[in-house]
């Protein structure tokens, strides 16, 4: 019986998100271990979830809550340059979004939510409800909830709390994969409570040991991987740690009555990392980036004398890279003639697609002009968005030791990257159960959670939304979007 039952029946939403939660593990090779994703997926509509363009945590998950692009919602990434300077890079918190959320948007219908972990949201904003602060909350954060007294009952329930593991790119496994399922059974114990305690129509969290376990574990499971060690303590990591968090949200699937319907999501999916591409280095060696002095060890570029008036380009590293050009006019000290931009910016891009692994063999590297993929481009945009080897290869950004292609990860310890495409279930609570295949769909995008949302509650036409509102199908038919 639904711990839910008795209560007075309403519409309303759950949503569940498992950061990296990857399609390829949840879809087909582990789905038989998963019982209470498969009951999920067999009883309503799947499919992989496109992400956005970085698949990248933020802005990834507020593109799923907002209905927007990256461009339009003016951040690229974790770290976004703040003006057209060389030095001064803004970090992207709650305040740098400035599109209305579902649950502003259900808040301002009346509807009551509760949001746990959803990045970025701190510092925390007023919301009809409640809301636990993300992954970005600072270790010394005063008020990382709304009520600001909620945070002291979380304490009470859990103890210290964990927004996230701090340090996840280590060396010491044991430790990490117990950080791991701490923060995991600490999140899931919270979302129980507020689940059984409050009264909501909305409810959304987001759990990020998945993104976690994949960056430290990676390497331990996969043949494929160059840093594969052979037969491993930590083989099966991965695989233990997605069942758990099935079980856990077995746990969660209690209070979805008839009248919920549930959407389990992921903001991009992962997969191994061959290795990083030093894109300051091959700026260098090309001769598009300049320098006073070259580092005698590896240097971060923030660090680095660069000889702007000479300089072209430069680059942020990642997951994947931001490029810019030093332009004449738009940059204190630019170099390129903006008569010349858009043949200096297509050049570049033709020779990184160009550029491969240490042997020259091609890895596919996908290149991206902000202003042919976006909406729009708000704030400062990067010239070109890189995506090595398709992201089998991260983006690295220090410099020193001259060498463009490494094994070595400049942020530490790390075996994977992200991929493309997360994961999207959705099912009645009615028919949770039920059994089936399922109804798989093809062509779902990140912008089509945040119309889908608001459909069930019959306010989708009530904002302008480019996304396409996903329904369940009835028993027996297709499903329709």
């Amino acid at each position: 019986m639904n711990e839910s039952a008795g209560r007075t029946s309403r519409r309303r939403v759950m949503v569940i998100g498992l950061d990296c939660a990857d399609p390829d593990l949840v879809f087909h090779r582990w789905l038989e271990h998963l019982p209470n994703l498969r009951r999920v997926l067999q009883a309503g509509v799947h499919g992989p979830l496109r992400s956005s363009t970085p698949p990248i945590t933020v802005p990834a998950w507020m593109s799923m809550v907002t209905g927007k692009d990256p461009g339009e919602l003016g951040f690229y990434g974790f770290r976004n340059r703040a003006d057209h300077g060389y030095e001064r890079l803004s970090l992207v918190t709650s305040a740098s979004v400035h599109e209305p959320t579902v649950w502003d948007l259900l808040g301002a219908a009346g509807k009551r939510s509760v949001v746990i972990g959803v990045p970025p949201s701190y510092p925390v904003r007023p919301v009809r409800g409640e809301l636990v602060s993300c992954f970005l909350t600072p270790e010394a954060a005063q008020q990382w909830t709304h009520p600001h007294a909620l945070g002291a009952e979380i304490r009470r329930l859990v103890g210290d709390y964990m927004v996230d593991v701090r340090g996840f790119r280590t060396d010491r496994k044991r430790w990490l994969l117990e950080q791991i399922y701490e923060m995991t059974e600490k999140r899931f114990t919270v979302a129980r409570h507020l689940l059984r305690s409050r009264q909501w129509d909305f409810f959304m969290m987001v759990e990020m040991g998945t993104d976690r376990i994949h960056h430290g574990f990676w390497q331990y499971m996969d043949p494929d991987h160059v840093l594969y060690p052979g037969p491993n303590e930590f083989e099966d990591a991965i695989f233990q740690y997605y069942r758990r968090v099935d079980e856990l949200l077995g746990g969660l699937l209690e209070f979805a009555d008839d009248d919920t319907r549930v959407l389990i999501v992921s903001d991009h999916g992962a997969k191994r990392m061959d290795g990083g591409i030093a894109i300051n280095e091959w700026l260098i060696q090309q001769g598009y980036l300049v320098l006073k002095r070259y580092p005698d060890r590896p240097t971060k570029f923030e660090q680095l004398e660069v000889d702007w008036p000479r300089t072209r380009a430069w680059s942020e590293g990642g997951y994947y890279a931001r490029l810019f050009l030093n332009v004449r006019g738009r940059e204190p000290q630019g170099a390129v003639d903006p008569a010349e931009y858009e043949s200096v910016r297509r050049r570049i891009g033709e020779e990184l697609e160009a550029l491969g692994d240490e042997q020259g063999r091609p890895i596919g590297t996908r290149v991206v002009v902000p202003s042919e993929e976006y909406a729009a481009l708000n704030n400062v945009a990067p010239d070109l968005l890189l995506f090595f080897g398709d992201l089998f290869w991260r983006s690295v950004g220090t410099v020193g030791g001259g060498r463009v292609h490494t094994r070595e990860n400049d942020t530490g310890p790390d075996g994977a990257n992200h991929d493309w495409n997360g994961i999207f279930l959705m099912a009645e609570g009615r028919d949770l159960g039920r059994g089936g295949n399922g109804a798989r769909i093809e062509g779902l995008g990140i912008g089509d959670v945040a119309p889908t949302i608001l459909d069930a509650f019959g306010l989708s036409g009530a904002h302008a939304l480019r996304g396409r509102a996903v329904r369940p199908p009835e028993p027996g038919m297709a499903a329709a979007g």
